[in-house]
Order: C-alpha cells, then structure tokens, then sequence
C-alpha cells in the first residue's frame, strides 16, 4: 500500500482461540515516514528465532522494529511517484541458512536478489530475472520440488522461473505456460497459483483464463487454457480454495485492483454436466452491495491466511493510498485494511468481517 509503511501484531497470537467468535487483537507499530517501496514482507534476517520485516531498502529488527539495516543504497520517493520496489520477497535463496531478499524493482524490469552477508559487511546484489511483468507476480512452489518458484508474465506470455541454490547467483531459467501474445504488457494486472481442477497440481490463474498444468513439465509444454473472465480490468493476487466447503476450489479476485469491489466464483457444475462459475459479491461500489456495508477501492493486494486459527483461511486485503496519482474511483480516500473471516457451509461474505487498526 502507498502509504506510511505499519506492521501489524497480532496480539491474540499466545491464545487458543478456542471460540470461533474471539477476534484476535492488532496493535500498530509505524516502521517509517517515508515512502521507500511498494512491498513488505517478513523473514528472520539475523537468525535470532525472532520475525523481521523487509520494506524497501531496509530491515527492521523485531521485536520492536525500531532498529534498521540497510540492504542496498537508495533514497526516498515522492509518495505519487513510485518506488524501484514493487515486490519483496524473504526466502534463502543460495541455501547457506540465511534469509535473503527477492526484489522485483518494477514491471517489466530487472529482478533481483539480495544476499544476506550474515551479519558482516554488506548485502550482495544479484540479477535473477532481466525482466518481468504483470503487477501480481507470485512467489510459490508450482513445480511441486519444494523450491519456489516466480511467476509472471514476459512480452505477452505468462511464464515461471525456477533456480537452484547451488547455482543461485545464474539467472534463473525461465519456463513458458501460455502461448504469446495471450496476455497483455507490462502493466496487467491480475494472477494466481492454485489448484483448480483438484488434479494435485499447481495451476495458473488470471484475470481471463485458468491454465492447467500438464502432468508433466520436461520438454517445457505449454499448458492448456480455459478461457473465463473472472473480471475485465483485471485484479491483483488471485486465489483458488475451497472458500465454501463443498470439496471443491473457488476463485478469488478483486474485481478491479483501481476500482471497485471484492468478488468470488463458486466452482460448480451446469445442468450440461460442464464446469461452471457462479459469481458472488464480497464488497462492491455501494454499501448496499454487500451485507456488511462496506465500501473501499483500489484492493491491490491480498493475502489468504488464518487469522484466527481456526482451520479455514481468511482473506485480508485492503485499500492503498494514492494510487495513480490520486485519479482512480477513490484514490484519495483513507487507506483502510481489513480481515474476512470465511464461514463454511455458507457463502463467503455472508459471515463476519473485521476491521484492522487505522
């Protein structure tokens, strides 16, 4: 989020949550004033057990993230402008047991990886990709080896890139999914990774498509495709989970990541026996669209995760600041962050929803 950067504790994490009901507790730790970078993300950078965050050029040290290291040399940004830091990543990329920092610098630009010095003398830069598109690229294990791996989108073909971590400091090599020119440029907003069809395997999603990986990837197949269009303009991080608890994975996505409205697509079967996806409305343009009222734009990021550990994954996604200069449908609105928890046994967005700290 384009915003002043905040980390958000869940201070209810020693609890059992033995109640459904209980709502965790968040308090608000401000990292910086400045606007340094786009992504955050956390990761054990000094090996003391204890959860570190990555912002920008800098990490903060837990546990009270007051003390900052910096990673590679740069200056603040103009909070309308944007930053050479889009995605952050924390992962031991080379193996030695230290955290390192993946870095996607901007679509369609240079990838890098930064590696941790353990504690002596500077971080090393490293190009992993030469370039890089869509704005909601993924860092996951789609191959099944246990090492994640990138997925994006190249010249108008959606890709992955996979290393390994006794050749790390090589460029990654890049691995095709779609055949060309069947995405957009740079800017293209909307990606997943997620099982969809319940086969085992990792599948890609985006804002028109969901493509099926083959039962085997030596010789670089492409994948199939099926072609849905989840929504036009496209969202940002997609996601497939079985959001209603009939056995099946659904899918995920903003509806539009600088517009409005939160959606999901029930998986299910027509009367034809075929796949079909049925829509559903989390949030939209009013507060009459959904059942909680609540109305924000620009949800340009999203994560799934339990929050209150009760088994099923919530999803948490917010409102960034400024987006394209302030222009898009409620660009200048407050940021806002919020939880959904998801109720099984009945449509998601029917259940609770929960506000983090402004």
């Amino acid at each position: 989020m384009k915003c002043l950067l905040f980390l958000f504790l869940c201070l209810g994490a020693m609890l059992s949550f033995s109640c459904a009901a209980e709502v965790p507790q968040f308090q608000r730790l401000q990292l910086s004033d400045k606007f340094y970078a786009e992504g955050v993300h956390a990761g054990d950078f000094n090996k003391d057990g204890k959860l570190d965050v990555v912002s920008g050029p800098y990490w903060y040290e837990a546990p009270d993230y007051k003390e900052r290291h910096e990673i590679y040399n740069t200056k603040d940004f103009r909070p309308k402008g944007y930053s050479p830091n889009f995605n952050t990543w924390a992962y031991d990329v080379n193996g030695d047991g230290w955290d390192d920092v993946i870095r996607v610098s901007h679509p369609g630009k240079k990838v890098f990886w930064h590696e941790n010095p353990k504690g002596k003398g500077a971080w090393r830069q490293h190009v992993a990709m030469d370039s890089l598109e869509n704005e909601s690229p993924q860092f996951t294990d789609i191959t099944g080896d246990g090492i994640p791996d990138m997925v994006g989108s190249v010249a108008g073909q959606f890709v992955y890139f996979t290393f390994k971590k006794e050749t790390a400091t090589q460029k990654w090599t890049r691995h095709n999914i779609s055949p060309p020119k069947s995405t957009g440029g740079k800017y293209t907003h909307g990606l997943g990774v997620g099982d969809v069809d319940g086969d085992g395997r990792m599948d890609v999603i985006d804002k028109g498509h969901w493509w099926r990986q083959p039962e085997s990837l030596e010789g670089d197949p492409l994948w199939k495709g099926y072609r849905f269009q989840f929504t036009r303009p496209g969202g940002a991080d997609m996601f497939a989970y079985d959001f209603d608890g009939d056995g099946d994975n659904d899918i995920f996505t903003a509806a539009a990541a600088h517009g409005y409205g939160l959606t999901w697509f029930e998986q299910a079967e027509g009367e034809n026996g075929k796949k079909i996806w049925k829509r559903h409305v989390i949030t939209g343009a009013k507060p009459g669209d959904s059942p909680f009222g609540v109305v924000f734009s620009q949800a340009h990021s999203a994560q799934l995760i339990d929050i209150d550990r009760d088994g099923v994954k919530d999803l948490v996604t917010g409102k960034r600041w400024w987006a394209h200069n302030g222009n898009d449908p409620g660009g200048n609105d407050a940021a806002v962050l919020y939880w959904f928890k998801v109720m099984r046994g009945g449509q998601f967005g029917r259940g609770e929803i929960y506000s983090l700290p402004d």
